[in-house]
């Protein structure tokens, strides 16, 4: 103890121990968590000195505080909070493979409360080390082990340290541009900016980018709609005649896959199909299936591919659109085009709290009439897991709303058992485990198949009810469920050497399955390559909906006219022929579809070709972006079409929304309840879960928590919503 004391008798030494301390957390990070592609002597070097000029600015700060003891725990303070900022990212990164945005930190209230306790799955063992220390130092400071020398410095001192953290910075800068040139000025992946200048650095990038980005919205005006407008009726492909309104006037209901991927279509486990169910449809001749389709989504995940089915634009490159902007962007939404052509009722089914990814705000402003979130089931412990309720009872417990809805509806329903951390217990189910040894990969076939019984289980709802003869079901997944980490793993089953895995597998394995399903449909599967941003198009068109005055950037994958460039969010893109990993930047690598293999020795032609690919790829995005940043759908309206006023819609008192409705509409009312002379069809809903078998109240009645908020507001709040909701319809 007293060797401890002499060594930290001064304020410099106590920073420089503190110094050392995070640069090794750092180096931890940057070697065990993060993936951060070093791969030679040079780079090293960087990743080495990057930590130092940032953390010796923030602990300079503390020299400008003239009393000793207060400087001593504000310096203390620092360390703590950029420990905080480091270890946010190490979590971030575990589930999202990127690293937090100011815009992810400022709208994490909006994301939070829906996260339950799978973070708890994403801590390690060695995450001790990250906090450790600052246990033991915060003990040595309250036991004056560790003396707060009286010393005084003036502030000469403080300045001359950030001189010296800024000239470390630039020397650190400028090793980075050798080997990166341009590495702030253009748009590189965010990976590069921690690889080279570090998380803090890193941080104080992003933010400065914001405030740019926000400097831009706010000078926008209409003149910055005309590239976007000009690329979305030039890439505009007219629908298919045989396909364009065959389900006009049809209900839709889309069910979201939650990290579904298309390899689970047809594989088995121990001999036993993983989806057999789904399986079944795939192969369905009244099913349209897709086998080269694509997810789309970037850092917004399940928002950005909602946001992509609803509005057929890109997510945004440093966040979620949902969070970011969705409060107060202006969309061109399915549910209000549907509302307004042809007289649809809109509802979104999804068992976790509404203000997850913003919806309950976001959905509003799509033109969602209906949302009904976690305070419209029974969510007690037993029937959630980690995002929300289990599918099975999410679907069975939706009925009671679903027959009151009046017909046509457009109806969506958000799963989420089969979301990391796929954990389900023995009771759940007893679908066989895979055998790789890594416990995500295994227990990913468990959860999928529950869910592809919880489909199942309302499927047969639909035939016994009816509903499923006029009905357009729409089956998608929203994005992969493991990760390129996880697919070394993963290849063990697939009969692949790990070691042999390449950025072209990486890339395969971004597939998921796109389903268009309904009686008489003319099905069959389909190879054309396409994405969730071809969803919208692709609906809108077998309703009978023209699009063209649409502000729409996919197109209709039943078109002669179909783009089959898959563009993603990182600005890799596929085509029938070629997978290009890389992205902006120059480093992209070339594969053969047809062979796996890269390309090497590429003629002047092909390089004139692929430049010229990406150089689409690249403005596409950068329209979209545009298109979301600056809110420039705020400047164009579609003929016959009314933008969206969100104040109308209320989630407050959907039951007696739903009820009242009816009500009013007598005779002419067409819910599924109406038809069934005002009979309930909850009765016909059969499943197998466990938490159902004696408690069939729960299908059929409203949690009485609802209820008795409802009943605190007043009565015509719901009757003036109710038929504000009800006038969208033309």
């Amino acid at each position: 103890m007293h060797k401890i004391q002499q060594w930290v008798g001064t304020r410099p030494r106590y920073t420089i121990l503190l110094m050392v301390l995070f640069w090794a957390k750092s180096m931890l990070a940057y070697t065990v968590d993060f993936s951060l592609g070093v791969d030679n002597p040079y780079d090293a070097f960087i990743l080495l000195i990057n930590p130092l000029a940032t953390t010796l600015f923030l602990f300079s700060l503390s020299y400008f505080i003239p009393h000793p003891k207060v400087a001593y725990w504000v310096l203390f303070g620092i360390y703590v909070v950029n420990t905080l900022l480091l270890y946010s990212n190490i979590i971030y990164y575990r589930q999202f493979s990127d690293f937090l945005t100011l815009s992810t930190i400022l709208n994490a209230r909006k994301v939070s409360a829906g996260l339950g306790a799978s973070t708890l799955k994403l801590m390690t063992l060695h995450d001790v080390l990250y906090w450790l220390d600052i246990v033991v130092l915060l003990l040595l400071l309250l036991r004056k082990a560790i003396p707060m020398n009286p010393k005084r410095y003036p502030s000469v001192n403080a300045w001359a340290c950030l001189v010296g953290a800024l000239f470390l910075f630039l020397v650190n800068l400028t090793l980075a541009d050798i080997s990166r040139p341009r590495l702030l000025s253009s748009t590189f992946d965010r990976t590069y900016i921690v690889k080279y200048l570090g998380i803090d650095s890193f941080m104080v990038y992003d933010a400065a980018k914001s405030a740019q980005n926000n400097q831009v919205r706010s000078q926008a005006d209409g003149s910055d709609l005309g590239n976007v407008l000009a690329y979305t009726q030039k890439h505009y492909a007219a629908p298919n005649p045989q396909y364009f309104g065959v389900a006009k006037n049809k209900n839709v209901i889309i069910i979201h896959l939650e990290s579904f991927q298309q390899f689970l279509i047809n594989y088995k486990v121990d001999g036993k199909e993983v989806t057999p169910f789904l399986n079944s449809l795939y192969r369905d001749s009244n099913t349209l299936a897709f086998d080269n389709f694509y997810h789309q989504v970037g850092l917004g995940r399940t928002s950005d591919a909602e946001n992509m089915l609803e509005n057929s634009v890109y997510g945004i490159s440093d966040g979620s659109v949902f969070t970011s902007l969705g409060s107060d962007n202006v969309f061109q939404a399915a549910p209000a085009i549907l509302s307004q052509t042809d007289g649809y009722t809109s509802a979104v089914f999804h068992g976790n709290v509404g203000s997850f990814w913003n919806r309950d705000s976001v959905y509003k402003n799509l033109g969602y009439q209906y949302f009904f979130d976690s305070k419209y089931f029974d969510t007690s412990a037993d029937n959630s897991i980690g995002y929300g309720l289990k599918d099975k009872l999410l679907f069975a417990e939706s009925i009671k709303y679903l027959e009151k809805l009046q017909q046509p509806f457009y109806t969506k329903y958000i799963t989420v058992t089969n979301h990391f951390p796929f954990t389900l217990t023995n009771t759940d189910s007893t679908f066989p485990k895979g055998d790789t040894g890594d416990s995500l990969v295994d227990n990913y076939f468990r959860t999928a198949n529950y869910l592809d019984q919880a489909v199942k289980e309302f499927f047969d709802y639909l035939k016994k009810s009816g509903l499923y003869n006029n009905t357009l079901v729409m089956i998608y997944g929203d994005h992969y469920g493991l990760s390129n980490t996880d697919n070394l793993s993963l290849a063990k089953m697939m009969g692949r050497d790990p070691s042999h895995w390449t950025a072209f597998d990486n890339a395969q394995m971004q597939r998921v399955p796109f389903m268009l399903h309904m009686p008489g449909l003319k099905g069959g599967l389909q190879h054309q390559y396409g994405g969730e941003i071809d969803v919208l198009p692709t609906l809108l068109h077998l309703l009978g909906v023209n699009t063209q005055s649409y502000v729409q950037f996919g197109t209709d994958l039943m078109s002669p006219q179909h783009d089959q460039t898959v563009i993603f969010r990182n600005n890799n893109f596929v085509t029938p022929n070629y997978t290009f990993v890389g992205g902006k930047g120059g480093d992209s690598t070339v594969y053969d579809n047809h062979t796996g293999l890269a390309l090497n020795g590429l003629t002047d032609a092909q390089k004139e070709t692929f430049n010229t690919l990406q150089a689409t790829v690249d403005n596409t995005l950068a329209l979209s972006d545009s298109l979301n940043s600056k809110n420039l759908l705020r400047f164009y309206t579609p003929a016959d079409f009314t933008p969206v006023d969100p104040k109308q819609f209320d989630y407050r008192t959907l039951w007696s929304k739903v009820t009242t409705e009816r009500d009013n509409k007598g005779k002419k009312s067409t819910s599924l309840y109406s038809e069934n002379h005002d009979q309930t069809t909850t009765g016909l809903y059969q499943t197998d879960a466990p938490e159902l078998q004696n408690n069939q109240d729960a299908i059929t009645t409203v949690p009485a928590d609802q209820l008795k908020r409802e009943k605190t507001l007043q009565p015509d709040d719901s009757s003036t919503s109710s038929s504000q909701n009800s006038s969208t319809a033309k």
